[in-house]
């Protein structure tokens, strides 16, 4: 089944108001930059994202909350966003943080079925305020409930017109993993290959957790903080 549309503003282009969407990435590195433009060129509302980051001011996410698309963040890190700070300090953007392993494993639960997990992460803090605690061999463990999605919009190294995709590197870090946890997931690949061309012991992700692929036709990869030796 070929599963490549032609370009990212028509694979995104049933995303309603109101849907919850995974964005995969780290940081800057691996995020799904050209679905990412497309939404906000096509203007859905009060929409709510789970993602590791939020992007960082005119770029990633950063983008849709400057235009006011996105209502709720549920997220780990997000320190390189004025943007993000202002609405959130101001009451416009409802948050949801979440360390960062327990976020990783909500969204691989929610991709393996598993509506909830006990962890210990975040007891006495304000992340278990309001959440189930549950004693384990005299340990206290905090329950998280599992995440799925409406659309994931995930960012590939290599796919094929299957959706068999390949991640590289760091670029890995939550793609595959919500590839698995929602309705309709959306991949941008670097480089699309044939079926047949992908070695299947290397493929991350089987292209039956995809259902869109598209062709991304240029990436920044941009580097949040450029640090480089004095001369």
């Amino acid at each position: 089944m070929d599963k490549v549309v032609a370009s990212a503003a028509e694979a995104v282009a049933d995303i309603p108001s109101g849907a919850t969407i995974m964005a995969g990435g780290f940081g800057l590195c691996g995020i799904p930059e050209n679905l990412i433009a497309a939404i906000r060129d096509a203007g859905p509302s009060n929409l709510t994202f789970v993602s590791n980051n939020a992007g960082v001011d005119g770029f990633g996410l950063g983008m849709l909350l400057a235009t006011r698309q996105v209502k709720k963040m549920i997220s780990s890190y997000v320190g390189e966003n004025k943007e993000f700070e202002r609405q959130f300090l101001s009451g416009e953007l409802d948050v949801e943080l979440t360390p960062q392993g327990t976020l990783a494993e909500r969204i691989r639960a929610g991709g393996a079925g598993i509506p909830a997990f006990y962890t210990p992460t975040g007891y006495g803090t304000l992340v278990a305020e309001g959440k189930d605690v549950r004693y384990f061999d005299d340990q206290p463990y905090v329950m998280e409930r599992g995440l799925t999605a409406d659309y994931a919009i995930i960012k590939a190294w290599k796919g094929d017109r299957h959706g068999n995709l390949v991640f590289r590197k760091t670029a890995n870090n939550f793609n595959a993993v919500m590839a698995t946890a929602a309705k309709v997931t959306i991949a941008e690949v670097e480089e699309l290959v044939e079926p047949g061309d992908l070695d299947p012991n290397f493929i991350h992700t089987p292209g039956i957790f995809v259902q869109r692929v598209v062709h991304g036709p240029s990436f920044e990869k941009r580097i949040e903080r450029r640090t480089v030796r004095e001369d």
